[in-house]
């Protein structure tokens, strides 16, 4: 659809989107069942979500300057509470009369990629929401609509035993026998780590990064670092007085990151207290406290990117740059002219701001700035139209935002040019289903797993119906569909990331048989090759990842929790690797 960079496209963004057959919460396999962690508050009535469900007519609507608009809600100005980001862990809906899942055991969440739930209050709240989209179609004169809902040989195994460790890399006997009865052709466990106890309530073990030697990962209080090959420790468990709440996705170039975690235990305890950790040592830098911004401007939650030799704090309505090799304060992006307060950032190759402007105004919209990051000062701005808030970034490089209109009940893909000009937009009649992480009190701009972008391309993965899904690519110049590829299992297919030439995807677990990864020709014939087949003796532990972070390095296949639920009699699974 080609449209003025600041106009909606005919019809506006997206398409209307119904309720998945058989109704919300509808019976799935019990076998797929994985228990969600506990609800930190009563649930509240269903918001509409990326794109599937939508927010029902009648008593749930919630008018006026304090309603919870959805999932990607925007911050109504300097009284707002951040909104709850884009769905994590794929927890069950909690509607009348609709089953709950029983508490313990099960290998995979039943309501992937189904209606949302939003738990919460002004000050706290945790949005639940599954991964599907429904994409417009057509172009011109042509209204949109919804896509439709719709060798080996037995061998023994004589490899060193698989390390199962206790989130402390302390290692002992293999008491799950993974690598028992590998068939010929399957990789191999190369080790395999149970999580650190933690609360009833649960707790946050967000991200994974990969350096040469080691994988490394944090967990409730503490980050954990383990030989690439052997899951041996790299370097002993670097412990924190409190939860970890915030962490640098990225990692700079000569592998450092940065950890926040909180003031303390109370309710007033605030995600303040930043460190700096390099991941080849494991030794702690550089250490600071973030100061509060002006009223309502918390550090209740915090996000953290980091670009280049730049990491940025993002409160609820400012952000903060800091020199990541020193820790010292580099620049504030505060309020800016037109009411506009900064409410979320993303980083990478670039960094993007979004902030929220003119609100409960007839002017009120999103605004979308790329920042210099040694200097916070913005190299463009793009006004994103009234009604449509800036959801997610699926790219930062190039700028690819996926949006939302809680009034239209309708999504949209807008990728910028380097001058934040529009570029195109996706006309794709299809439901795309990326995996999306969650937010508490922050619009989590880059969580979302499936969703991958190059220079030209970008490649959305599609909900599975009866069989296979597919991975679609779109062209970044006219948001057409250049070609598709099918599953090459019965599970579904996530885009992981592309290597210059090929797609990495994910192909998932069944029940009873080990995920994959391949590697999708991006050229002529785009014909799919295997790099790993997992093996079946792993598939329940691989399976029950049902909030994971996962990556392909250097031939090796990790996946991570990214939430512990804790209170469990058994140990929890941490993270698990794979390789030849």
């Amino acid at each position: 659809m080609t449209q003025p960079p600041d106009q909606p496209p005919q019809g506006g963004f997206g398409a209307p989107q119904n309720p998945p057959p058989g109704g919300f919460g509808a019976p799935q396999d019990p076998r797929q069942a994985t228990p969600p962690p506990p609800p930190a508050q009563p649930p509240a009535p269903p918001q509409p979500g990326y794109g599937y469900p939508q927010q029902q007519p009648g008593p749930y609507a919630q008018p006026g300057p304090y309603s919870q608009p959805g999932p990607y809600g925007r911050q109504p100005g300097p009284y707002a509470q951040p909104q709850p980001g884009h769905g994590y862990p794929q927890q069950p809906p909690q509607f009348p009369g609709a089953p709950t899942p029983p508490p313990g055991g099960g290998s995979r969440n039943p309501f992937k990629g189904k209606p949302a739930l939003v738990v919460g209050a002004a000050v706290a709240a945790l949005l639940v929401i599954g991964g599907t989209v429904y994409a417009v179609s057509g172009g011109g004169d042509k209204k949109p609509t919804a896509g439709k809902s719709h060798d080996a040989t037995p061998s023994a195994d004589t490899s060193t035993p698989v390390n199962p460790g206790d989130g402390s890399g302390d290692g002992g006997e293999d008491p799950e026998n993974l690598n028992d009865g590998r068939k010929a052709g399957e990789a191999k466990v190369l080790w395999y780590k149970q999580a650190p106890d933690a609360p009833g309530s649960g707790a946050d073990a967000p991200s994974m990064w990969i350096t040469g030697k080691a994988a490394v990962k944090a967990a409730y209080k503490q980050v954990f670092a383990y030989n690439v090959g052997n899951g041996n420790p790299t370097w002993a468990p670097i412990s924190f007085p409190q939860k970890i709440c915030a962490v640098t996705p990225q990692k700079t170039a000569d592998d450092k990151v940065v950890v926040a975690y909180m003031s303390g235990v109370s309710d007033n305890a605030k995600c303040n207290q930043l460190q700096e950790i390099d991941l080849g040592t494991g030794k702690k830098g550089w250490s600071a406290q973030i100061a509060e911004g002006a009223l309502f401007d918390s550090t209740l939650n915090i996000s953290l990117s980091l670009t280049g030799k730049t990491v940025v704090v993002g409160r609820s309505q400012s952000g903060t740059g800091y020199d990541v090799g020193t820790g010292k304060k580099l620049w504030d992006k505060q309020e800016y002219t037109g009411a506009c307060f900064p409410t979320a950032f993303a980083g990478g190759a670039k960094l993007i701001s979004v902030a929220s402007c003119s609100a409960g105004s007839s002017n009120e919209h999103d605004e979308v700035q790329e920042l210099d990051p040694a200097t916070g000062k913005a190299r463009w701005t793009k006004k994103i139209p009234k009604g449509w808030t800036v959801a997610r970034a699926y790219s930062v490089d190039p700028v690819v935002l996926y949006l939302t209109n809680e009034d239209k009940k309708k999504w949209n893909v807008s990728t910028l040019k380097n001058d934040g000009s529009l570029r195109s937009q996706v006309d794709v009649n299809e439901s795309f289903a990326p995996e999306c992480g969650w937010a508490v009190l922050s619009r989590d701009l880059q969580g979302c797993t499936g969703a991958v972008a190059d220079a030209n391309t970008l490649y959305l993965p599609t909900e599975a119906k009866s069989g296979p899904n597919e991975v679609v690519a779109i062209s970044l110049d006219t948001g057409k569909e250049k070609w598709r590829v099918k599953s090459p299992a019965a599970q579904s297919m996530l885009p992981l990331k592309t290597d210059g030439t090929n797609l990495i995807a994910y192909v998932e677990p069944s029940y009873d048989g080990g995920g994959q990864v391949v590697s999708i020709a991006t050229g002529a014939g785009h014909a799919t090759s295997k790099l790993l087949q997992n093996p079946s003796g792993a598939a329940k532990i691989e399976s029950g990842f049902y909030s994971k972070v996962i990556d392909y390095v250097d031939g090796r296949f990790y996946i991570s929790t990214t939430r512990l639920t804790g209170g469990t009699r058994t140990k929890e699974k941490l993270m698990l690797a794979y390789g030849k």
